[in-house]
């Protein structure tokens, strides 16, 4: 039962820390192939919960905190993070809507029109192909259509192919005064219509459509040869700009710029990262300098308290004055006050370290402190490189850096599609058809070639044979006088991009005077803690020397003030040392090392899960 129980709750364990782990793509549904593309993408919810590794930290009520698990909490449970995470999916995203091809979001595409009359079939066919209708006529027009486009620079063909069907089953009833033709005065036709274009857009910048059309048409007319009858028509259609749209390196700049930005994406999520740990590290080192002021504030009072102590034995005595009560009652009272305010700094800071690294508001978490099991060391040396060297590791490690470049690259290569508009457009153009015509003979139609006799085959094997084939060539030729759109759409890119190049150096620049002043701050740092450690320790020596000779309230008063200047010089040496510690923090960010120190992975970022395990001791020391 036992080990029934132990496999239940491992199970449970390992449910929970798998619905811990945010999603890095979207799901594509379960569905077979052909059906996958028209249902929904599975979209991952929203996380609200906590990790179990928060809950792993407690004791006796206490949190028992490392910097390590710290910064653990904080890449599994910080809202910030969490919200960063969906960056990489957006990302992903675009990059597979760019390799479709088509306008940017919220451009109108163009819109094909589809031809709904077979010239040649029928009365009004034959009349149509007389010349006798007004309208578009079936048989020789290529596709037709065109909305305006807002989007500045070339446009990407749409490079998924796509299907139209366009399905119609129509009674019709129409007079008709010229009884010549139909010989008859109303006109009642059953018309079947089927229509199908498939077009595939070219990363040439072309575009290849293929059109299928059938008319079936059974009219009440003495005068029709072939009734019912069937008509069946199918056309090439080829396009392929030479100037203006052509090229491949043109039309698949969106998607090379989708795949940057899907790299940058990541840079920007492992900036987010960086930011997070230096925040999380200095909310860490600054709850562990408040709980050290409160620890010296508190022996402060202990001490101040024996003090207050030893003084009314000694009034007690005759040894001092009464007045000397008084004196040592005001100095409790102020290291008391001094206590109760170290208490709020040391809470107030607790609280900003778990907002850090919590989803939710937890009631038990509230309530528990945090205890720091880290302490601040400083080390002998900080072995700082030299500033180039330190300048050329921020290049490199820095994820900013790396943006930035990447925003480099996609705006030159935008710059394509504002200089190829400068050229006139030149657009040749081909397309190919052939129709064919079959039905049944009507005897009252003065008869038909026997050729034309049959259905939907005999009419589609004319169209396959090519017996009565159609070619058709032509070439379009636009050019702009003055051309001062295209012109100012290259000037205005162009001086965008020249721009953007001197802010990437002005801010290359910056991140050598920030490193420059970060070592410096590094280096401050660690004389005012040297500096600061010394006079606690003159102060120590100088209170030990008084007590050593104490006699007499002269004397009293004397250890009094020695005990201030060395709480005094404590406190200053706790501060000092909650300075070095930020300054470290700061340096190691602006080099883009923070990571690296402290043995942080992007994908333990991206999956929101630390694989690295708490381990407290096995004595937790008690809270004072």
């Amino acid at each position: 039962m036992r080990s029934a129980y132990l496999l239940l709750a491992a199970a449970c364990l390992v449910l929970s820390l798998r619905a811990q782990e945010p999603p890095t793509a979207l799901a594509e549904p379960a569905l077979p192939v052909p059906l996958r593309s028209y249902a929904a993408p599975m979209v991952p919810p929203i996380r609200l919960t906590d990790s179990l590794r928060l809950r792993s930290l407690m004791r006796a009520g206490n949190v028992y905190l490392t910097v390590q698990d710290a910064l653990a909490l904080a890449i599994e449970n910080n809202l910030n993070l969490e919200l960063d995470r969906y960056g990489l999916l957006d990302a992903s995203s675009a990059l597979e809507r760019a390799r479709a091809g088509g306008p940017l979001r919220g451009v109108p595409s163009a819109s094909q029109q589809v031809n709904s009359i077979d010239a040649g079939l029928g009365v009004n066919g034959s009349q149509q192909a007389a010349g006798l209708l007004s309208g578009t006529g079936g048989g020789g027009g290529g596709p037709a259509g065109g909305a305006s486009i807002q989007q500045v620079g070339q446009i990407t063909p749409n490079l998924d192919p796509v299907v139209q069907n366009t399905t119609t089953f129509s009674h019709l009833t129409a007079p008709q005064s010229n009884l010549l033709v139909a010989e008859t005065p109303v006109l009642i036709r059953d018309v079947h219509s089927y229509s199908t274009v498939a077009t595939q857009g070219l990363l040439t910048g072309g575009v290849v459509q293929f059109y299928d059309y059938e008319q079936y048409l059974k009219e009440n007319s003495p005068s029709d040869n072939l009734n019912p009858a069937v008509g069946p028509y199918m056309a090439l259609f080829v396009r392929q700009p030479l100037l203006q749209g052509f090229g491949t390196r043109l039309n698949d700049r969106t998607i090379r710029i989708a795949q940057i930005n899907t790299a940058a994406a990541r840079e920007r999520f492992r900036s987010q990262l960086l930011d997070l740990s230096a925040s999380v590290l200095n909310l860490y080192w600054d709850l562990v300098s408040a709980r050290d002021e409160l620890r010296v504030r508190r022996q402060a009072l202990e001490i101040t308290q024996k003090f207050y102590d030893d003084t009314r034995y000694e009034i007690s005595v005759g040894a001092i004055g009464s007045f000397e009560l008084s004196r040592a009652e005001a100095e409790v009272a102020t290291r008391r006050q001094d206590v109760i305010i170290s208490q709020d700094t040391v809470e107030q800071r607790a609280i900003a370290l778990k907002q850090a690294l919590t989803h939710t508001e937890d009631p038990v978490l509230e309530g528990a402190p945090i205890i720091p099991l880290d302490r601040i060391e400083v080390p002998d040396a900080d072995d700082l490189l030299p500033l180039p060297q330190l300048v050329a590791t921020a290049m490199m490690k820095r994820p900013d850096v790396a943006v930035s470049h990447f925003r480099d690259q996609t705006d030159e290569i935008n710059l394509v599609g504002t200089t190829n508009p400068l050229l006139p457009s030149l657009q040749v153009y081909g397309y190919t058809y052939d129709r064919g015509v079959a039905g049944t003979p009507q005897a009252s139609g003065g008869g038909a070639l026997p050729y034309f006799y049959g259905g939907y085959g005999t009419a589609l094997g004319q169209i396959v044979r090519r017996n009565y084939p159609n070619n058709v060539g032509g070439a379009y030729l636009s050019i702009p006088v003055g051309n001062r759109q295209a012109q100012g759409d290259y000037g205005i890119d162009q001086l965008q991009f020249r721009q953007s190049q001197l802010r990437g150096e002005r801010d290359d620049k910056q991140i050598a005077v920030d490193i420059a002043n970060q070592g410096n701050a590094l280096r401050q740092a660690r004389a005012r803690y040297a500096a600061a450690r010394n006079t606690r320790v003159l102060q120590q020596q100088l209170l030990d020397a008084d007590q050593k000779r104490a006699s007499g309230g002269d004397t009293f008063n004397t250890l009094m003030i020695d005990r201030r200047s060395l709480v005094a010089a404590e406190i200053s040496e706790t501060n000092a040392l909650a300075a070095y510690a930020r300054a470290r923090v700061s340096l190691d960010q602006v080099l883009g090392e923070t990571l690296e120190r402290y043995d942080i992975s992007l994908d333990e970022g991206l999956s929101g899960g630390v694989k690295r395990e708490s381990k407290l001791p096995e004595v937790t020391p008690p809270e004072k």
